[in-house]
């Protein structure tokens, strides 16, 4: 079985509930995205010296987001498209949260992380079973590929 079946699998052991995979759906994204937005708040002058001033897309974001591709792509090609893409969606939602200008990107994203994971926690405590980062720190990131595999299925997609 490949590798990331198996990851996949385990996952999915602690995500039975029908109410926790709905929790799942909403704040898993969240979570991401609100970390794209955390990381992109870090000043990137270095970024914007070497991808251009003025560029709104060179930021630390997009440098992360090329490094947890690498980790998709050793897993799964498709899938590491599918989370590329939405890793861009994630990078748009930023500049318009920034263009927006109603709060500091930080606290923005800060306000949905801490919403997100009360959620999380609270799904996982329907669930009866422990949050699988806590065993295992690479499920993080696993939980984004989760959802992204169920809508390959979903439009038959092998992934």
């Amino acid at each position: 079985m490949r590798k990331i079946d198996l990851l996949l699998n385990e996952y999915g052991e602690s995500h039975q509930d029908v109410t926790n995979k709905t929790i799942h759906w909403i704040c898993v994204p969240l979570i991401f995205l609100s970390v794209v937005g955390l990381i992109a708040s870090i000043p990137s002058q270095a970024v914007q010296s070497v991808l251009g001033w003025g560029n709104p897309y060179a930021n630390w974001a997009g440098v992360v987001l090329v490094l947890v591709l690498l980790y998709y792509v050793t897993l799964s090609i498709p899938l590491s498209i599918g989370m590329a893409l939405f890793g861009l969606l994630c990078l748009f939602v930023i500049q318009l949260i920034v263009r927006a200008d109603f709060a500091p990107l930080w606290m923005v994203s800060l306000v949905i992380f801490f919403v997100a994971w009360v959620g999380q926690f609270y799904g996982h405590k329907v669930e009866g079973k422990k949050p699988s980062f806590l065993k295992d720190i690479q499920f993080l990131l696993i939980g984004p590929a989760w959802l992204m595999h169920f809508i390959y299925k979903r439009l038959g997609i092998p992934y």
